[in-house]
């Protein structure tokens, strides 16, 4: 005898339109988000993606751009535009492209603030002319401002789970309904892509296309974490940059710095949080030992020159 007819319950019919309804409407969500996404031609074989930010202006991931000129952008639906390199900035793995205006509006921008871990996501990156792809997970984890191995200020911690392949990175996360929340890149925390905020690149994209680059605040030091007999914890300085902004102030070698504008300093980090585009030409002061003995200073940070960001 053969098995007897499976009978459709009213639940199974409800459960099957709830996928159907589920799929549509996350294929939906990639129809609006793949409107600002574009391929960039700026290294060989594979290009990378990128956002189309404002009108005439592409935001894509600075370690994808392997050349400053002949690069070449495929929009979404399927133009080829000449782009003109406006500035990168390795800190936080961003260049700026420059296209013709055509009109394009402004992508809807996701709110930061309603993020939670858990959300639907969408990873969108254009292979040329391959067309839009789609990598779908969530929201692994969130956090609050951090500082990359390179010395960028990220506004917010974002950490996507679901793959990002090849030619992902400079693409947008998109949430469930197809607004952006950032750009995916796989070259600022290692072992995982993490998501640049929105917040980030537009601050970003506004230096990059005023100065050409980030603001930075420098010190000229060499430092490393080091404990004192009494348990204070500090940086030995162990290099000093020639008329550089601490020689300038009087910082010698030797010296363990302890604090800046009364705040503890015990790692490089803290040392760069006090480092900010707003502090630059702002005096600041610093506590520090010298041969055992108690000194304090009046420091004034320079502006770390523009560096080869490839």
């Amino acid at each position: 005898m053969g098995d007897a007819p499976r009978i459709a319950t009213p639940q199974a019919e409800v459960m099957a339109l709830t996928l159907i309804d589920f799929s549509r409407e996350l294929s939906h969500a990639v129809e609006i988000g793949e409107r600002a996404v574009v391929a960039v031609h700026g290294r060989p074989h594979v290009p990378s993606s990128g956002i189309l930010w404002r009108d005439g202006i592409v935001v894509t991931s600075d370690h994808t751009l392997k050349r400053d000129e002949d690069v070449t952008v495929t929009l979404p639906a399927g133009a080829t535009a000449q782009a003109q390199l406006a500035g990168r900035d390795a800190g936080t793995d961003l260049a700026v492209l420059k296209i013709p205006q055509d009109g394009t509006l402004a992508p809807n921008i996701a709110s930061e603030a309603s993020l939670k871990p858990g959300n639907l996501v969408l990873a969108l990156g254009r292979r040329g002319e391959n067309g839009i792809s789609a990598s779908l997970g969530v929201i692994s984890a969130l956090g609050v401002a951090w500082r990359t191995w390179r010395g960028g200020q990220i506004e917010r911690f974002i950490r996507p789970d679901l793959n990002i392949y090849p030619g992902f990175s400079g693409g947008a996360l998109v949430d469930a309904e197809g607004a952006i929340i950032g750009l995916n890149t796989s070259a600022l925390s290692r072992g995982a892509g993490v998501t640049i905020p929105a917040s980030t690149i537009s601050r970003v994209v506004d230096d990059l296309l005023t100065r050409g680059h980030v603001r930075r605040g420098y010190l000229g030091v060499g430092l490393h974490p080091v404990q004192l007999p009494d348990g204070r914890e500090g940086l030995i300085v162990l290099s000093l940059e020639v008329n550089g902004p601490a020689a300038k102030a009087g910082v010698l070698l030797g010296d363990v710095l302890l604090t800046i504008d009364e705040e503890p300093v015990t790692s490089t980090d803290d040392v760069q949080a006090h480092l900010t585009a707003g502090r630059i030409a702002k005096p600041v002061a610093v506590e520090m030992v010298r041969a055992g003995l108690p000194v304090r200073l009046d420091l004034t940070p320079g502006e770390r020159q523009a560096e080869d960001r490839r």
